[in-house]
C-alpha cells in the first residue's frame, strides 16, 4: 500500500530537490520530483501540454530546498 524509496546522495545535490505538482480542481493528480532544474522545467511545460486542459488546472514548480516558487501556471494575476 505505501512506497518507499532509498536515495543515496553524496554531496548537497539533493536528487529531488525540484517538486512538480498537477492539480485539478483543487486536487493533486501528479507529483514528480528531480534533480536537475533545466529537467524539471522541461517537465513543467510537457506537462502543462499534456494536462492544462483538466478542469482548473494549475501546474507548479518548487524548489524543496529554498521552498521557493519558481514558476506555476497558470499565472496568478
Amino acid at each position: 500500500m505505501f512506497e518507499s524509496r532509498v536515495v543515496a546522495v553524496s554531496s548537497n545535490h539533493s536528487p529531488e530537490r525540484y517538486h512538480l505538482t498537477l492539480t485539478s480542481a483543487g486536487r493533486p493528480v501528479m507529483h514528480g520530483w528531480w534533480g536537475s532544474e533545466p529537467v524539471a522545467r522541461s517537465k513543467f511545460t510537457r506537462w502543462i501540454g499534456e494536462h492544462g486542459t483538466l478542469p482548473d488546472a494549475r501546474v507548479t514548480l518548487v524548489d524543496e530546498d529554498t521552498g521557493a516558487v519558481l514558476t506555476e501556471w497558470p499565472d496568478e494575476a
